[in-house]
């Protein structure tokens, strides 16, 4: 018995070392450097029913979207229609599968042995360029699904293991960057069929009935630790609002409603009520939501165990269709990471009070996503700069918040070198340090904001972006104040400015300077109980300013 559980726990590890091993082969092979340098991509490997057993570590958006993805997958190839060895399935279908938006591609893997389907390996990577109005397939303005990109609803680029051509020429044909998005298509594949050879390795090993038995056992384990982890959380009913502040049109705020329920077993999230989906990107669909709602739920249950699905078996989230949260087709949701994390950071601040432990004060609440294109200086090729932006975290009951660090729906990911930018975009990076624009004072200060400015060092570039929290701080808690806003600017070279939250393929040209400043995190405590000693040390590093140090904290 004790050999059985020894041997049930290797095959587990065994299991998150694939999914390890496949996040890797993803990074060194893909042509992006949001891939391989951002690392905005998910890797995992589920059951035959779509159950997660593995994820490397990576986007947090993706939480829920390795399961689904295979769940919706099964759905549409059954019966006669049924997946046969040497298939592979690549889908982005935003309003099911894990949706998020038509950028986020998914490779789906069967794996079979003798015959037989035992599981499913699958990523999830952003592609910089799939087509679509706008370049690099973001628009702060699209109305419709359409105006967004190339749509695979689940088709085969392989069947029985032979490349199905005409796909890979109709991406080609459709894309501005042809040759490093098919080198992503191929990444994504390569890094699934590793897991796969890793799943029957370990199978031919030990057994496909003792391998089953510990993909079973772990998903059983982690819903036993969620359960537990539940009842350290108080019982009760909770309810909180937010809002998404603009559509891209200047219409708005657009509320979202949400009603938490926690029982010793169960986790409700309840977002009825929320408005109607609305004109424009900022829609989020309802699996997208789930993706939402299980990052907050895993950061409170099991933030120390490998992802599994078991380990959200105890969570629930509730939602008519058609909101601003469960949005439908053809709704676009081109820019729905920004709902996303308005969600994650509704759930946050509404159960924060209640684990000050496990939560801290809010953080800059936006990807602050910005995609810069343009022809180089030097190589006269077109290119996409795609990638998530930093910024500052809220301070918690013990420490300040961090400095300089992605927003929660990032996750693993990283910003781009400074190095690298320069010298694959028409850009040069002027400035990129911590601001001081106030806020987040408190016992512990709330973490800076960053201040980046891209210089354009060719004509006729464009920026598209989306920072919300422009006009809405990040909160405090607990007597600490506000942190600041995000937003970006357009500087002209004749010394204009202009102020956004929103824009699409506003036209740069030479000389021309975007500034991206991201916000400060909320401050927690009384900033009269921080120690004075500590104040100075911030005044030194240039956190805060003196002026703010007499008038906050009194030194």
């Amino acid at each position: 018995m004790i050999m059985e559980k020894f041997t049930l726990e290797i095959i587990q590890d065994a299991l998150v070392a694939a999914g390890d091993e496949m996040f890797k082969t993803l990074e060194r092979t893909s042509m992006s450097p949001i891939i391989y340098e951002s690392l905005d991509y998910a890797v995992g490997i589920t059951d035959t029913k779509g159950e997660l057993l593995a994820q490397g570590n990576g986007v947090t958006a993706f939480l829920a979207a390795l399961d689904a993805v295979v769940k919706s997958t099964l759905e549409k190839f059954k019966g006669e229609n049924t997946l046969k060895e040497g298939d592979i399935v690549i889908a982005n279908t935003p309003y099911s599968g894990g949706g998020t938006h038509l950028s986020d591609v998914s490779i789906i893997y069967p794996v079979f042995y003798k015959k037989e389907l035992i599981a499913f390996t699958v990523n999830k990577a952003h592609w910089t360029e799939l087509g679509g109005t706008f370049p690099g397939s973001v628009s702060t303005v699209a109305t419709e699904i359409y105006q967004e990109g190339l749509h695979f609803p689940f088709i085969k680029v392989k069947l029985e293991g032979v490349f199905n051509h005409a796909i890979l020429d109709l991406i080609k044909a459709n894309v501005r960057l042809p040759e490093s998005t098919l080198g992503d298509l191929h990444a994504g594949i390569a890094a699934a069929e590793v897991g796969a050879k890793r799943v029957v390795s370990i199978i031919e090993k030990y057994g496909l009935e003792t391998y089953k038995k510990a993909t079973e056992d772990f998903l059983n384990y982690g819903e036993r630790m969620a359960i537990e982890a539940l009842k350290t959380i108080p019982n009760g009913v909770y309810e909180g609002e937010s809002a998404i502040e603009d559509n891209g049109f200047g219409e708005g705020p657009f509320p979202i409603k949400a009603k938490i329920t926690v029982t010793d077993t169960e986790f409700i999230a309840d977002f009825n009520g929320s408005h109607p989906q609305v004109k424009g990107a900022t829609n989020l669909s309802f699996s997208g939501l789930v993706t939402g709602c299980r990052s907050l739920f895993k950061a409170i249950t099991t933030p120390q165990m490998d992802a599994n699905g078991g380990s959200f078996r105890p969570m629930k989230v509730l939602c008519e269709p058609g909101t601003i949260v469960s949005a439908e087709a053809p709704s676009a949701v081109s820019v729905y990471y920004e709902v996303l994390i308005t969600s994650i950071d509704l759930i946050w601040k509404i159960l924060a009070p209640l684990i000050p432990d496990k939560l801290p004060a809010g953080h800059l609440r936006s990807v602050c996503a910005t995609f810069i294109s343009g022809i180089h200086q030097d190589t006269k090729q077109f290119y996409i700069q795609a990638e998530p932006l930093a910024g500052g975290w809220g301070a918690s009951a013990t420490h300040d918040g961090n400095r300089g660090q992605l927003s929660c729906g990032s996750g693993e990911s990283y910003n781009i070198p400074i190095e690298i930018r320069e010298m694959r975009y028409g850009i040069q990076v002027e400035q990129y340090a911590f601001h001081n624009e106030g806020g987040g004072y408190g016992e512990f200060q709330g973490g800076n904001g960053q201040y980046l400015d891209y210089k354009i060092v060719s004509n006729g570039a464009h920026v598209t972006a989306a920072f919300l929290g422009e006009k809405t701080k990040t909160w405090g808690m607990n007597g600490g104040y506000d942190g600041s806003y995000n937003y970006f600017k357009i500087i002209r070279k004749n010394g204009e400015e202009t102020r956004h939250n929103l824009g699409t393929n506003i036209a740069l040209e030479k000389g021309d300077i975007v500034r991206c400043v991201t916000a400060t995190g909320g401050g927690y405590g009384k900033p009269a109980d921080r120690p004075k000693d500590y104040v100075a040390l911030d005044v030194k590093n240039g956190y805060i300013s003196k002026s703010e140090a007499k008038e906050f904290y009194n030194v």
